[in-house]
């Protein structure tokens, strides 16, 4: 398994951080490695949402399938991935000082064999935490910019 953990901290209250994080169909937007999402549920917010997401990490294209576990709003927004590449994750928003939010991206992740299995999770692991420390990078200038 790979455990795989990045965080930011962005200025703004965590209402308006998951003001954008909410919408799932939006993540696209602040994600390099996401290319597509397409709710394979009825529900497109809250736990038993489903969804598939077409990424893309270098040459390596999947659909990762997940489900929503977790929805805390303001808080927390956790999911199980349940496609060829199996395990779970969550976004966790805190306050830090009066105006700002610590975001917490957290993630255990296993690899099919084709990516590796156990030494494809060794190597894929801090490849993956350099593309969510730039998604975070992404979101954190989405959520800052003047109106």
């Amino acid at each position: 398994m790979a455990d795989i953990r990045v965080e930011i901290e962005i200025a703004a209250p965590p209402d308006e951080v998951w003001a954008f994080v909410e919408p799932v169909e939006n993540h696209v937007d602040w994600m390099a490695d996401a290319e597509a999402i397409r709710f394979t549920s009825e529900s497109t917010r809250g736990v038993g949402t489903t969804f598939d997401c077409d990424t893309k990490v270098g040459p390596i294209k999947l659909t990762d399938k997940m489900e929503i576990t977790e929805w805390e709003p303001g808080r927390r927004m956790g999911v199980r991935h349940v496609g060829l590449v199996t395990g779970t994750g969550a976004f966790s928003l805190e306050p830090s000082g009066p105006r700002n939010t610590a975001f917490v991206w957290a993630e255990t992740l296993s690899f099919p064999w084709w990516l590796g299995g156990p030494i494809g999770e060794i190597v894929g692991a801090p490849i993956l935490k350099l593309i969510w420390r730039r998604n975070l990078r992404r979101l954190k200038l989405l959520i800052e910019r003047p109106g």
